[in-house]
């Protein structure tokens, strides 16, 4: 069974059992395999695909027509604080048209337009427009 709460949501979404959705704006013709959990401020663009058991955490902007493959993890995190209390949320910006394969792990970082980031990749760093980035850490290498 799926736990969804305070959402907006567009038209024509589906949403597989269970997922765990709360606080987050899904647009128009989403779909959110099972296992999936959005927290609260994440933002998911038209036409996205979230494949199963992907995590997106708070402060992650997804864009239009987007595919987040098995398995991705997102962060708001680069653990540049050493008290609880300094911590400050960092936000992921995901272009439109980005591919992003199974079990990839997306830190706080912008990526733009037209990507396609390779499965298992360990994003670090800001990758540009119309580029492909792959490993750990994951380099443009086209």
């Amino acid at each position: 069974m799926s736990s969804i709460k305070n959402i907006k949501m567009g038209e024509n979404v589906t949403i597989m059992n269970p997922s765990n959705l709360y606080g987050c704006e899904l647009g128009d013709n989403v779909k959110i395999g099972p296992f999936v959990e959005i927290q609260k401020d994440a933002e998911i663009g038209d036409d996205t695909i979230i494949s199963s058991h992907s995590f997106i955490c708070s402060g992650v902007k997804i864009g239009n027509n987007t595919f987040v493959g098995h398995g991705v993890m997102f962060t708001n995190d680069v653990f540049d604080s050493e008290l609880i209390e300094d911590w400050k949320m960092k936000e992921t910006i995901i272009g439109d048209r980005v591919r992003i394969g199974s079990n990839s792990t997306i830190l706080p970082v912008k990526i733009g337009n037209n990507v396609i980031i390779g499965a298992g990749s360990v994003v670090t760093k800001d990758i540009p427009d119309n580029s492909v980035a792959y490993g750990n850490p994951a380099k443009v290498k086209r």
